[in-house]
């Protein structure tokens, strides 16, 4: 994998993607976006973000938890007691985003 570099030429993070649910309004979805990257930083505390990058993306949460187990990517998936432990968002570090294209950002 490539690493990002600034322009003083140091190594800085990889982006932090929340994968939305679809299914959720902007306002509590961005809600679950926050306790996924809380929870993400809790559980991985060799990760590279260091919060430069932070991107929200609307997706199929469980198409996508689903996609990352085949290609063995790793996440951090939130599930919102009231909602039945339902996946409400997906945190995932990638360097380039090219596996998101087709998504649109969280408005």
């Amino acid at each position: 994998m490539e690493t990002i570099v600034n322009y003083n030429n140091s190594e800085i993070s990889k982006r932090l993607y929340v994968l939305v649910n679809k299914r959720l309004n902007p306002i509590y979805g961005c809600v679950q976006a926050g306790h996924a990257v809380a929870k993400f930083v809790m559980e991985n505390g060799d990760q590279k973000w260091n919060n430069e990058y932070l991107i929200y993306l609307w997706a199929d949460t469980y198409y996508w938890m689903a996609k990352f187990d085949e290609l063995g990517i790793p996440y951090t998936a939130f599930n919102e007691p009231d909602l039945n432990g339902t996946v409400t968002a997906i945190a995932v570090q990638e360097d380039t985003g090219l596996l998101f294209q087709g998504l649109k950002l969280v408005e």
